[in-house]
């Protein structure tokens, strides 16, 4: 029973280990890929990647071989990961709070506005470098090119994606029959050009916005899955880090490295307590 914990914790590290290999993977495919507009989870994507394979490669290393010092990095890094993962998950439940659309009278898709959304999400996607990168990203798979082909039922009976409904037409407050009354901007930005319609319209940019804000959210709720799951793994390697120091002193039951044998801290206090009694009575 004493070697169990390392060997639970050295299995548990080879599966984090290969876990890891598929998420590296996709971060690296979204990168490379023109067909996907989810760059905005990338970065952090293999960052989490990259550090999943370290620390589980030295935990495996460190269970598998009883090294005590590659199991106290172990844990120490692991700590660290849990703490940070906390704080981005805190994070991420803030900054997607706000959000989601509009229900359209008649219609099954929702609308958005960029005012629905957190401040930091809105200056993020609202960066003209990264809005140029989207904005292209979009238009070059193609999203909108069954919309732009939809009849008036159609409208009244299909879904629309958060992008659709914010990049592939105008919004159903905009009134063109009556050109001369006061309405919103985006209105005026609409156009009928595939390569333009409403791309720089901020309903587009809100469409983004909850795009994000979605995939954020079901990010979150999976790092709250992983930090209970790394929270278990941290307990068993603790387990397996006192019983390699045990190994290495050769004493079942923990080091014997006793220096000194003294009497408690409340012996002198005792032995005056009773003193005084005897002399008392």
């Amino acid at each position: 029973m004493s070697r169990f914990s390392n060997t639970v914790i050295g299995l548990l590290n080879l599966f984090t280990l290969l876990a890891s290999i598929p998420i590296i993977g996709g971060a690296l495919w979204m990168a490379r890929s023109s067909a996907t507009c989810e760059n905005f989870l990338q970065t952090p994507l293999l960052i989490i990647g990259f550090i999943i394979l370290i620390v589980s490669l030295v935990g495996f290393i460190g269970a598998c071989f009883h090294l005590a010092w590659a199991l106290w990095l172990y844990l120490v890094v692991m700590l660290l990961l849990i703490a940070a993962l906390m704080v981005v998950t805190i994070f991420g439940f803030v900054v997607t709070g706000a959000g989601g659309g509009t229900a359209v009278s008649g219609r099954l898709y929702n609308e958005y506005r960029v005012e629905d959304y957190s401040p930091w999400l809105r200056e993020r996607v609202e960066d003209p470098k990264y809005w140029m990168t989207v904005r292209s990203c979009i238009l070059g798979s193609k999203t909108c090119r069954d919309i732009v082909m939809w009849s008036p039922v159609d409208y009244l009976t299909k879904d629309m994606s958060p992008i659709q409904s914010g990049c592939c037409k105008p919004s159903s407050e905009c009134n063109y029959e009556m050109s001369m009354m006061a309405q919103d901007m985006d209105c005026y930005k609409w156009s009928n050009d595939p390569s333009t319609l409403c791309y720089e319209c901020d309903s587009c940019k809100a469409g983004v916005m909850e795009d994000i804000r979605r995939d954020w959210r079901k990010l979150s709720i999976l790092n709250v899955i992983m930090i209970l799951l790394l929270i278990g793994i941290y307990c068993i390697g603790c387990c397996a880090f006192r019983n390699t120091r045990r190994a290495e002193t050769d004493y079942p039951y923990g080091e014997n490295r006793m220096s000194k044998v003294g009497p408690r801290w409340d012996f002198f206090w005792w032995r005056w307590w009773h003193e005084r009694r005897r002399q008392l009575y």
